[in-house]
């Protein structure tokens, strides 16, 4: 597997989005949902309607089996993520059971390989360089969280990591890099 990078420019992303919504719905889902959640490529095509959708609404988190563990995990569904999720399901009729990003060939998720396709195109026509794949969802993820002042000790406990300075090298931040943190006690 080649390293990726996060995309670290916040007009990028929203260049990404536009570009996803033009094309897709459901890969412009795809990307929001990854970069607001953190979730691995492996398991994000594995969601499904039901693991969103509760029949009324949206739910707040979502929970998911991870696939490398035995661990559930929740995810916090922010309002970008449910934005997408709406607009997207408007677009077809679906059942509780199908997949969240199901193929147009069949019943089944696209692959990981579409998910890299759909990323990576994306990316190249908004012109960002470096190796963009379906990793750089789970890193932007990382590197903004940890730009907006969120704890790295939280980080590594997403990514499963057992030192600061391995979650700090896998989201991008070098070491002479410092954060710039708003400590803003608005009392």
């Amino acid at each position: 597997m080649e390293y990726v990078e996060p995309i670290r420019d916040v007009e990028s992303i929203n260049a990404i989005k536009e570009v996803l919504l033009k094309q897709s719905q459901r890969d412009h889902l795809l990307f929001v949902l990854g970069i607001n959640t953190g979730i691995r490529i492996s398991d994000l095509l594995s969601i499904k309607i039901e693991d969103i959708w509760d029949g009324t609404g949206i739910k707040e988190f979502l929970y998911l089996k991870e696939t490398n563990s035995d661990e559930t995990k929740g995810y916090f569904l922010n309002n970008n993520v449910n934005l997408a999720f709406e607009n997207y399901l408007k677009t077809y009729d679906f059942k509780d059971s199908d997949y969240l990003f199901k193929s147009k060939k069949n019943n089944q998720p696209i692959t990981r390989q579409q998910a890299y396709r759909i990323i990576n195109t994306a990316a190249k026509e908004v012109g960002i360089p470096g190796k963009i794949g379906t990793h750089t969802l789970r890193k932007t993820f990382g590197y903004h969280a940890y730009r907006k002042g969120i704890a790295i000790s939280i980080l590594m406990g997403i990514y499963h990591h057992h030192s600061p300075s391995e979650t700090l090298r896998y989201i991008g931040i070098s070491k002479n890099e410092k954060p710039l943190i708003k400590l803003d006690v608005n009392l």
